[in-house]
């Protein structure tokens, strides 16, 4: 089992024992390009455990060594981003100019998390009773978990680990067993940039993997980010466990657009943001609300950019890759046959592409669906691929009912040039990141990500303060300290003077 992707335990490769593995497929050619383990329940505990040794000593470490830490894996990370893309591209599919946006977008939570202490100031009063002092400390919790998606391999870890470690946790990391290597990378950058043995492991593996973090009691909190029906699976599994939990969920992202809207501005944005990592992200715009009477012209100009896209290899010269399997492919493939079936045209159909790329590659260009309505498959599900769905409206009331009727609450956008409006939109919609002539809102690592409604379980948004917040606690301290005047026994109920 020498060629397959295993785990990462007490800062070196770990087999298990488990002979259990999976295929991992390059998209773009359908052919496999490895196996990697899939653990045990046997095999997860070990992980945990290396996590729950390692605790106490890092807890312990200075704030100022940890952070050191941090500095050292940001400077590596920064010089090598590039092999790490190229891992990305090679295992998830897309160009690597995106895989490259990804790797720099998760650096930046890491240089957030180098300047944790600020954030890890407690308070202090003196004096608030009569010699009497009062102080607080945020402290770790122990060994957390973080089960991370396909479709960001690098950067959506990096939205979690690189707090948590620097708050004193430590981690026990379980990629998508889709593209499992840039964990093994990263793992081997924390041990090259000084981070002692067992604070950062990896738990390759399928349900069984998943399963055991979310009910073992060593593991003290669960970081989490797919599809919605797994996100309340994991929220529900492990508070019941007695967990801590955010548990990111699925979307389905608008973007509005206003008849006074600069609509080449708007039809790059819905072309960039919807067919970006070919449509698979959980921030992607897949319904484009054209408002009163400039439909026609906005799916032209839409239209006329699509039809421009190279479909391919994201090692060669292509704007958008494959679909990350050939089961995902048929998936989304079936919802624009379905859209079509319901009355949707079919203005540019990606089911009919030519890719450079693998005859076998897991291809699907493209797609602009016009007329969809609201009660389509197309739209009422999270499709996760290059199909952007365009919805007529009359009227700006129209299209925030719409959006705040959606059950999804993640991200949206509206395109407009007047101010009031935006300013009204930004207010009035139900939906956690909202983004004005911005398609795709996420934002600086300084600030929170995540959505409301059901994209998101748990009541910590991802990084920024309330990422800090998420992996420490609050111990409120109160203490005195006797001068040789105290007085003596006092049995009356005690009270602040």
């Amino acid at each position: 089992m020498s060629n397959v992707i295993q785990h990462w335990r007490d800062g070196k490769v770990f087999a298990g024992t488990s002979t259990a593995t999976a295929p991992v497929t390059n998209p773009a050619t359908g052919a496999v390009s490895g196996e990697v383990a899939l653990a045990s329940v046997d095999d997860a505990r070990a992980v945990i455990d290396a996590a729950v040794a390692a605790y106490p000593a890092w807890r312990d470490t200075s704030l100022a060594k940890r952070t050191s830490v941090l500095f050292a894996f940001r400077e590596l990370l920064n010089a090598r981003k590039e092999e790490l893309a190229a891992l990305i591209t090679a295992e998830h599919g897309k160009v690597l100019s995106d895989a490259l946006g990804e790797v720099s977008r998760g650096l930046e939570v890491v240089e957030f998390a180098c300047g944790i202490p600020s954030l890890l100031k407690g308070g202090f009063t003196e004096n608030a009773s009569t010699n009497v002092d009062v102080h607080s400390v945020l402290q770790p919790l122990g060994p957390v978990g973080i089960i991370s998606p396909f479709n960001f391999p690098a950067m959506v870890p990096m939205w979690f680990f690189p707090i948590a470690i620097a708050a004193g946790n430590t981690v026990v990391l379980k990629p998508s067993e889709k593209d499992p290597s840039s964990s093994l990378w990263m793992a081997r950058l924390w041990a090259e940039a000084g981070l002692p043995d067992g604070v950062f492991n990896v738990l390759q593996g399928d349900k069984t993997a998943v399963d055991e973090l979310l009910t073992n009691p060593k593991i003290k909190a669960i970081s989490f980010v797919g599809s919605t029906p797994i996100a309340q699976y994991v929220y529900a599994t492990a508070t019941a466990a007695g967990k801590r939990v955010q548990a990111l969920g699925g979307a389905k992202n608008h973007a509005v657009i206003l008849p006074d809207a600069d609509l080449d501005l708007a039809a790059d944005a819905m072309v960039n943001a919807g067919f970006g990592s070919a449509g698979e992200r959980c921030m992607a715009i897949s319904a484009a609300v054209a408002v009163g009477p400039i439909a026609d012209e906005l799916v032209a100009k839409i239209a006329e950019r699509a039809a421009t896209i190279k479909t391919g290899d994201g090692t060669k010269d292509s704007d958008m890759g494959p679909l990350v399997t050939k089961v995902h492919r048929d998936k989304v493939a079936s919802y624009i046959d379905a859209g079509e079936a319901d009355g949707a045209k079919v203005v540019v159909d990606g089911r009919t592409v030519i890719a450079n790329g693998g005859a076998d590659g897991f291809w699907l260009g493209p797609t602009l669906l016009d007329n969809v309505t609201p009660e389509m498959s197309v739209y009422t599900d999270e499709i996760f691929g290059p199909v952007l769905s365009v919805l007529r409206v009359e009227s700006y009331d129209e299209a925030l009912e719409l959006i705040n009727n959606n059950p999804y609450g993640n991200g949206t956008a509206i395109f407009t040039n007047d101010g009031g409006a935006a300013r009204r939109f930004q207010n009035e919609v139900e939906v956690g990141m909202v983004g004005i002539n911005v398609p795709i809102p996420v934002p600086m690592a300084y600030f929170s990500f995540g959505g409301w409604k059901a994209s998101l379980f748990g009541d910590s948004h991802a990084h920024g303060t309330e990422g800090v917040h998420f992996f420490t606690r609050t111990k409120a301290i109160t203490t005195r300290w006797l001068d040789p005047s105290h007085g003596g026994i006092n049995l009356g109920f005690p009270e602040n003077k």
